[in-house]
């Protein structure tokens, strides 16, 4: 495979026009991936490795920048971030590609979005939901959102070397705007169990062993028809570069 580093990136439109950006790598059978709120396609899936590891094992991997995230548009206009619309672009991109047989996974807010996807009739062959749990997906979670509206709402107020400091820091690396992540997060839409119990894909939920959501994660699993739970090392941040992680992956989505 080419250097990850150097992946072409490419466009496509959301249902409402808005220009998005996704990279891809590999050949084989198609996988979707959706990172992480705060992260990229690049820096949740190449950088970390997890894309070459997958694409060594017959993948073609999709790996789309959210909405204002990474090399996608940022619009700063609320109006353009309707709720659930991170699932309407990730619909968009399939539709796109014309992808009809294909696997789904994602990270963290990518996770939730799978989730968001699933119960809107999405129809992967197979689901991994990463770095993501029960309490988050239903919305009785909540913590790690109100701790980023307190980041991206007051910079410049935090003392150095302070956790809130080190998000802002990373905020100005990777060159995302604030007002446009604010809006991301008033996107986001809650899942019942209810809801949970229609999924019919097979669904890996996987977690770093020291990811807070742990437990949740597994009641996650237990709430899917066909879930299945598994760990890895690391924590919700380092587990993306643990190999145990694509390891787990590409076992799961071998498993006929």
């Amino acid at each position: 495979m080419a250097d990850p580093a150097d992946l072409t990136v490419r466009h496509f439109r959301g249902r409402d026009g808005t220009r998005l950006a996704f990279r891809e790598c590999g050949t084989g059978r198609p996988l979707v991936l959706l990172h992480g709120f705060f992260s990229s396609a690049t820096q949740n899936w190449v950088r970390s490795g997890f894309a070459a590891a997958l694409a060594d094992r017959g993948h073609r991997l999709v790996m789309p920048d959210l909405r204002a995230h990474g090399d996608s548009s940022a619009p700063l206009d609320a109006a353009r971030y309707p709720a659930d619309v991170l699932t309407d672009d990730a619909f968009a991109l399939i539709e796109h590609l014309a992808l009809a047989d294909y696997d789904l996974g994602g990270y963290s807010l990518g996770a939730r979005t799978v989730v968001r996807m699933l119960v809107r009739g999405a129809a992967p062959r197979r689901a991994v939901v990463a770095g993501q749990g029960l309490r988050e997906v239903t919305g009785h979670g909540g913590a790690v959102a109100r701790y980023l509206r307190r980041v991206f709402g007051n910079p410049g107020t935090f003392e150095p070397g302070s956790d809130e400091w080190k998000a802002e820091q990373w905020l100005h690396r990777t060159g995302g705007d604030a007002r446009a992540l604010l809006h991301v997060l008033d996107t986001v839409v809650d899942t019942s169990v209810g809801a949970l119990s229609g999924i019919r894909a097979p669904t890996l939920v996987v977690i770093g062993a020291d990811d807070d959501r742990d437990g949740s994660a597994e009641a996650l699993a237990r709430a899917l028809p066909r879930g299945t739970h598994a760990v890895v090392p690391g924590n919700h941040t380092t587990a993306t570069t643990a190999p145990e992680l694509a390891q787990t992956v590409a076992a799961f989505l071998a498993d006929q």
